[in-house]
């Protein structure tokens, strides 16, 4: 688990670049491939790039509010930024079971909690576009909380309103996360056009 101390500026620049590599693969590689290849599932009980979507989107609907008000109640108290910032030992771990590794492979295999579960068949533009929305409002509060105490401003999980990590945290976790289900999307398409080659 890393909680070495980072610049606050520059992890903010690394974990934007990230969302936005994210939206451009939803709307150039996802929103490009046809319905077949989007709904594809590489096997029974895996999901198809679109359900790995959707399942992002249930996280942004409840961690892009909660870090909006966060982000806004810090600046409503005039919180001022700090040069670094050190994550704590959970917002560590939880980023650090989400993140793929750099050869691709994941750390764990986790089961998702009932509510963040996606459709058996989500509808394509919906879902894409949904997430392309999603992105860009991850940037937007990136991009305020460069004015605020990253550490200070706290967000409640979503396992428990006891659980919080702070803003910088969540963005940690939350930028891995949609790392490592864009991965499992981009692999669920390969998967698909695999299958298609062998036939021809």
């Amino acid at each position: 688990m890393d909680m070495t101390p980072v610049n606050t500026i520059a992890l903010l620049q690394d974990l934007r670049k990230q969302i936005v590599a994210a939206q451009y693969k939803a709307e150039s590689r996802f929103g490009e491939k046809s319905s077949a290849m989007l709904q594809h599932q590489p096997q029974p009980g895996k999901w198809s790039a679109l359900q790995c979507l959707e399942h992002l989107n249930t996280y942004g609907r409840f961690y892009l509010p909660a870090l909006d008000k966060a982000i806004t109640e810090a600046e409503q108290k005039g919180s001022q930024p700090t040069p670094v910032f050190r994550s704590s030992w959970l917002g560590a771990w939880f980023t650090k079971q989400m993140q793929p590794q750099p050869d691709g492979q994941l750390r764990s295999r986790m089961k998702s909690p009932k509510g963040h579960l996606p459709a058996v068949q989500p509808d394509e533009e919906t879902v894409i576009n949904e997430f392309v929305q999603q992105q860009q409002m991850m940037e937007a509060l990136m991009l305020r909380a460069e004015k605020i105490n990253l550490q200070q401003a706290k967000v409640a999980t979503s396992l428990s309103r006891f659980i919080r990590l702070s803003v910088g945290d969540t963005f940690g976790f939350m930028t891995a996360h949609i790392n490592r289900h864009v991965l499992q999307a981009e692999k669920a398409i390969s998967t698909c056009q695999q299958q298609v080659k062998k036939t021809v």
